[in-house]
């Protein structure tokens, strides 16, 4: 699937995110560093190596993981057109931060067993804090059948996130059970995280270095505009409809939220027709129209 017009347009964090974990996983794997990366209680503990905490956050430590991880990131960049860029940043920064807590936490913890002596690297935390809204907001908006068993559009994100849990077995399992829990203490507000909101400096610093350019313009092209409407829209039109119920007029709001998340005005309308002014429902009908 794919959101928007732009890979990137209006999701300047999750770029930066990306970006940093794929090149420190590239630089880590070139000075072949990369298996020292993951947390261990003799590291960060004993030997107080705070470099670690940060390189752990970020950098995955095999190309598996690298390439379901981008992946997962890349997608779940939907949440911050939908929330805004700043709280988004917030939820970056909070479920990262509480996720390398936990990971600390189980390791001192465990740290008189042999169930374990390091975890595996990677922003495990922002991703599986990320599957919280996913399974929660996301609705299922088609089904299907391979060799008799069931799938719906959501199925393969989940697919992918259970190869990235179990791809380093016990190592990679408690920092993804560590995101779920930062998703859903983000989820709960704890602390009121929800209501809270990055410097407006640090919002701009995104917005300037990371924002994808579009010729000089934050708008993308007349002709891309174009192309991009009419496949849209033919595509929501083409759906089946969602049932009986009377048509609800979408609202300006919602259709000016869309509009700013990077989908044209006309698709978002009969979108949010089609999903009875629903946003979430909406976005990813959009979103599955784009991917045909």
């Amino acid at each position: 699937m794919q959101g928007g017009v732009s890979g990137f347009q209006n999701a300047p964090v999750t770029r930066a995110v990306v970006l940093a974990s794929g090149l420190l996983s590239v630089v880590f794997s070139a000075q072949r560093r990369a298996r020292a990366l993951g947390l261990s209680y003799q590291g960060i503990v004993k030997n107080f190596r705070l470099w670690r905490i940060f390189a752990s956050g970020f950098a995955f430590q095999s190309t598996p993981e690298l390439m379901f991880g981008l992946y997962l990131l890349y997608y779940f960049r939907v949440f911050e057109r939908q929330i805004g860029s700043n709280k988004y940043s917030v939820f970056s920064l909070f479920t990262i931060s509480v996720s390398l807590v936990l990971e600390i936490l189980s390791l001192v913890l465990l740290k008189d067993t042999n169930y374990i002596s390091a975890l595996a690297s990677g922003p495990y935390g922002l991703i599986f804090a990320s599957f919280i809204p996913f399974f929660l907001d996301i609705p299922v908006t088609s089904r299907f059948r391979i060799f008799g068993v069931n799938f719906s559009d959501k199925s393969f994100i989940y697919l992918a996130g259970l190869q990235l849990l179990l791809s380093s077995w016990k190592r990679s399992l408690i920092p993804g059970i560590c995101g779920l829990i930062a998703g859903s203490l983000y989820r709960l507000n704890v602390l009121g995280i929800r209501r809270m909101k990055m410097p407006r400096v640090v919002a701009s610093f995104f917005a300037r270095f990371f924002e994808p350019s579009s010729g000089g313009s934050s708008r993308p092209s007349r002709s891309l505009v174009g192309n991009m409407t009419s496949r849209t829209t033919r595509a929501v039109q083409n759906q089946p409809p969602s049932g009986f119920a009377p048509v609800v007029e979408p609202s300006e709001s919602s259709i000016a939220m869309l509009v700013s998340m990077g989908f044209d005005g006309n698709a978002a309308r009969q979108a949010l027709v089609r999903a009875r002014n629903d946003i979430n429902a909406a976005t990813n009908i959009l979103l599955e129209a784009q991917s045909h």
